[in-house]
């Protein structure tokens, strides 16, 4: 029987604790708007809230997969363009259960970044040209896996839903903030005015938005770990990562600024710490076993009539390479 490299009591000690985390963030959100909905208009504000939120969940206008690819320019990767790359994208999609393997795309930026978008049963993966270009072979494969992974989670919609809620609770929020405007002249001539739950309905967005991050980071540590079992190689995820975040703080900022990240707090992040994500990598090691991602060589699929844009796109709305 074949010995793989992953502990299996540390997997599923680290699976169990991203699905209690998952599920107490998307209660607590639930918790929290439901909450706000019965102070505004006790059982009818719990119904507004299940009515509204189906609603948008259902008919609220998604960004197309399509969409968001031609956002970034990208470019369809034919098997006979990349043929590894497409044979890495199967094995992985089989081992996660997937319908039908991502489709891959290539996108002329020199940044370096990975994004998946659709569904089960109709997804895509997206590479930068400066990520082709960066990462090993081995590194590579556990990138792929790492998108493909968010794909076999279900984790477009969970954050989707999480999108809804928050905004109900927004919207619910600022009838709050309307009422405290209106109670100001009744406090001011002495009345009598119960002041914690008009603060609880203000502070209600803020709260959601934490737990979002809160839900954020919790799928990319879920997202990690899956690459870890796809692959069968936790190193090859931790290796990647450690160069990516040693990309993104770049020459200059390692020389005069040596050791400092994102300034900001970790809850505030939509990513865990790259020292986070490597540690639980790593304490799924063990044993060393040659990666299966050993056999490719990745050639770079060419484009010759596209050039790679070396500066970013956009404008009043933001940028994007």
């Amino acid at each position: 029987m074949h010995q793989t490299a992953i502990d299996p009591i540390r997997f599923s000690s680290h699976r169990g604790l991203n699905r209690l985390q998952t599920l107490l963030l998307l209660g607590l959100m639930t918790g929290y708007a439901g909450f706000v909905g019965w102070m505004l208009w006790g059982p009818d504000g719990l119904w507004f809230l299940l009515v509204w939120g189906a609603f948008l969940l259902l008919f609220s206008p998604q960004l197309s997969a399509r969409w968001v690819l031609k956002m970034y320019g990208a470019r369809p990767v034919s098997p006979a363009q990349a043929p590894e790359y497409h044979q890495a994208l199967a094995a992985l999609a089989a081992r996660a259960g997937l319908p039908a393997a991502p489709s891959l795309w290539w996108v002329p930026s020199p940044m370096v970044n990975a994004f998946a978008v659709g569904r089960r049963d109709a997804s895509a993966v997206a590479v930068t040209d400066g990520l082709l270009r960066t990462l090993s072979p081995r590194e590579l494969v556990a990138v792929l896996a790492h998108e493909t992974a968010h794909i076999a989670h279900g984790d477009l919609f969970v954050m989707s839903l999480a999108d809804v809620i928050s905004r109900l609770t927004s919207a619910m929020s600022f009838v709050g903030l309307v009422l405290i405007v209106l109670s100001l002249p009744q406090a001011l001539a002495g009345g009598e005015v119960h002041w914690w739950p008009l603060i609880l309905l203000a502070l209600a967005p803020q709260v959601n938005l934490l737990a979002q991050l809160g839900l954020s980071r919790t799928r990319e540590f879920d997202a990690d770990l899956t690459a870890a079992q796809l692959t069968d190689d936790p190193q090859g995820m931790a290796s990647a990562l450690v160069k990516l975040e040693k990309i993104e703080n770049g020459f200059l900022r390692r020389i005069f600024f040596p050791g400092q990240g994102l300034p900001e707090p970790s809850w505030l992040r939509t990513h865990p710490t790259t020292r986070e994500r490597v540690q639980r990598l790593l304490d799924l090691q063990r044993g060393r076993h040659a990666p299966w991602s050993d056999g490719y060589a990745f050639e770079p699929p060419e484009f010759p009539h596209i050039r790679v844009r070396q500066h970013p796109r956009g404008g009043w709305w933001g940028y994007w390479y």
